[in-house]
């Protein structure tokens, strides 16, 4: 419930800046869209509330973050890996997750169904910094 909350309090205060549509930071990524739907910034602190849809066969690419994001599931499952080639979850429709920050949390999201994935995201960064860094595959069979 806290993601949902904060989401919803992140869109609530009147931050919404409008629709701007932006590609998916990760690389090599494929069939990513995404959606900021509102951002502020708050001392050091930068809020970005973004709505990601990852089409069928698409993926994030490897990649990491500088800050650490909080993500609800609209639309799903996603398929999440960590650095080490491990699926760490498999996220539905209604399930929500935290991304830590860090080159030590290098990770990659893929949609292995036939429907569009779609999540809610409030990333939660150091002022300036880009959404996500990419970051090579550390050598795992997949995208």
């Amino acid at each position: 419930m806290f993601i949902r909350g904060a989401l919803s309090a992140v869109a609530a205060g009147g931050l919404v800046i409008g629709l701007i549509p932006s590609a998916a930071d990760a690389t090599p990524g494929s069939g990513v869209t995404g959606t900021i739907l509102s951002q502020t910034t708050i001392g050091r602190t930068d809020y970005v509330l973004r709505e990601i849809t990852i089409q069928p066969d698409g993926t994030t690419g490897w990649h990491f973050h500088d800050g650490t994001l909080y993500a609800f599931v609209k639309a799903g499952p996603l398929t999440h890996s960590d650095h080490d080639c491990t699926t760490d979850g498999i996220y539905k429709a209604g399930a929500a997750f935290t991304e830590p920050s860090g080159t030590d949390h290098v990770h990659v999201g893929r949609n292995l169904g036939t429907k569009p994935v779609v999540l809610d995201v409030l990333y939660v960064l150091p002022t300036g910094s880009p959404l996500s860094e990419d970051a090579p595959n550390p050598g795992c069979p997949f995208q």
